[in-house]
């Protein structure tokens, strides 16, 4: 079996069954939702209890919870076709450049993780039309600058 074939699996039993994302969530608990469903696309892995919790409330074989435990090989092609991941590509390249400049104006010459990071994902009602809230949190990782002289800073940090 691949990765691939488990995920159509689970999201078929999701279907058969008629769960949602928030039950199934609740049921596997400890993490974020967002990595919980990650890991159940194949994009994340579960730590050991997690993939224990989600085999058994899908009733996987012992071989099937081993490989929600694996590293599996992240990401897809770019650009996505998807129309609403195709906005988040958007998103980042229409206000990247932006976004960078204000991160490096008030951190320094580094870079938000994408690893030591959260999202929040939210729903605003609002009268034209609900809104999505996604708030983003990532550590900031300065650039280290190696071999640098006495008085040259260590990394990329802001200087005052």
């Amino acid at each position: 079996m691949k990765r691939e074939d488990l995920t159509e699996k689970l999201l078929d039993m999701k279907r058969e069954k008629d769960w949602t994302w928030k039950y199934i969530t609740d049921e596997i608990g400890g993490m974020s939702p967002v990595l919980v469903v990650g890991a159940l696309l194949g994009q994340m892995k579960l730590p050991k209890a997690l993939a224990e919790k989600a085999a058994t409330l899908f009733g996987l074989s012992d071989i099937e919870k081993r490989m929600l435990n694996e590293v599996p090989m992240r990401g897809m092609p770019m650009p996505p076709t998807d129309p609403l991941l195709y906005r988040f590509y958007e998103m980042v390249m229409v206000n990247g450049p932006a976004w960078k400049a204000l991160i490096e104006e008030e951190f320094g010459d580094g870079i938000m993780s994408a690893i030591d990071f959260d999202l929040q994902l939210d729903r605003l009602p609002n009268p034209k039309g609900d809104r999505v809230q996604l708030t983003m949190s990532g550590k900031f990782l300065p650039y280290r600058y190696y071999g640098n002289e006495q008085g040259i800073p260590d990394d990329g940090l802001k200087e005052e």
